[in-house]
């Protein structure tokens, strides 16, 4: 994912900042801990198709 499209997305819950993780594509939300999918190249930032954080699991830039 492009960083400048990276830095204008936000957590739709508390309009943070989210962090990509591009082995998973997903991006999370550290404050919410949240995961909001990316299918087919398209962020799903849809707080009722979010999924909780596992944090015991690493994020990989």
């Amino acid at each position: 994912m492009k960083e400048i499209l990276l830095s204008a997305l936000a957590c739709p819950k508390c309009h943070g900042q989210l962090q990509y993780d591009a082995n998973n594509q997903q991006l999370i939300c550290q404050a919410d801990n949240l995961v909001y999918a990316i299918k087919d190249n398209i962020p799903v930032l849809l707080e009722s198709e979010a999924k909780p954080f596992n944090q015991s699991q690493p994020v990989k830039d």
